[in-house]
């Protein structure tokens, strides 16, 4: 593959703008924020049907899924070089993009992007940004902020039982991250009940819900505990588990006790209003020390 051009130099002393590559949710604005909060010049480029109206209000560029060549012109033209992804954006099948002439000479390498799971996907795409000349940032080195912070986090004590669920729930994990399962599941009583898969943790949730309903589960209610981890190896520059306050009211109805995430593994929009969410509904957050070796 020959190498494309490389984005003009920043300004001596400056960084130049910071490209936010948008996908759906609150992370996008509130990592725009806090970049423009340490005085970072921000331009987001808003992926069309995920990222939501509220991206106007910022500099920003639509780029329609497929449109790689549109993405690295506009990157060049602004003077980006540092490059953020964040928030939501569903796996795309190939017959529903319209993909441009950069798009199409790379289509061999894309579609082997497409066989595999999220980590290969979004790794093999990380790759292929850099290979073009642009410096790949995790969000979290962007707003260090929006990482959950180790400890108990809200009024709810976790208990002696819960730790044990914990320790199941990381053990499985650091099995099945290799295998790129998923980030989460629900362990009751040391029995795993439910592992997140393509359908996302707030659909797992509402299964284990259903679960109870139907008498699967029958464990009395404020019994178990959701974990989320990142998957070992995960490149977290590009894919870091999220909780939000949706998550806290799924768990509710889950019948869970709480949630447990890693330390500085798992990211949130706004904290302060997670653990009102997580107090106002009788449920803890815990932030589990990371593994070791974890960056």
């Amino acid at each position: 593959m020959s190498s494309s051009p490389k984005p003009p130099e920043p300004a001596q002393g400056s960084a130049g703008p910071l490209a936010i590559i948008c996908g759906g949710g609150t992370f996008p604005l509130a990592v725009a924020r806090a970049a423009q909060k340490a005085g970072r010049e921000v331009v987001l480029f808003p992926v069309r049907g995920f990222a939501g109206p509220e991206v106007e209000a910022w500099p920003h560029v639509w780029i329609p899924i497929g449109r790689f060549g549109l993405l690295t012109r506009e990157l060049r033209r602004r003077g980006c070089r540092d490059v953020v992804f964040i928030g939501n954006v569903l796996r795309p099948r190939i017959r529903d993009i319209r993909l441009d002439w950069t798009t199409l000479t790379l289509l061999p390498r894309v579609l082997h992007m497409m066989r595999g799971g999220d980590d290969h996907l979004l790794s093999s795409l990380g790759k292929l940004v850099e290979e073009t000349g642009f410096r790949l940032l995790g969000a979290h080195e962007v707003a260090p902020d929006i990482l959950v912070p180790a400890g108990q986090l809200g009024a709810v004590s976790v208990s002696r039982e819960e730790l044990d669920d914990i320790n199941v729930a990381r053990h499985v994990l650091d099995i099945t991250g290799p295998l790129d399962i998923g980030q989460g599941l629900v362990v009751m009583g040391r029995h795993v009940v439910a592992m997140e898969a393509a359908e996302g943790t707030d659909l797992m949730l509402a299964r284990v819900a259903e679960l109870r309903a139907n008498g699967r589960i029958r464990r009395a209610a404020r019994c178990g505990v959701l974990v989320k981890l990142p998957k070992v190896g995960q490149d977290r520059r590009l894919d870091m588990p999220s909780l939000g306050e949706r998550t806290v009211e799924g768990a509710a109805r889950a019948g869970l006790a709480g949630i447990a995430v890693e330390a500085g593994g798992v990211i949130v929009a706004d904290l302060a209003r997670l653990v009102a969410a997580a107090d106002a509904a009788g449920l803890f957050i815990y932030g589990i020390a990371p593994r070791e070796g974890a960056s």
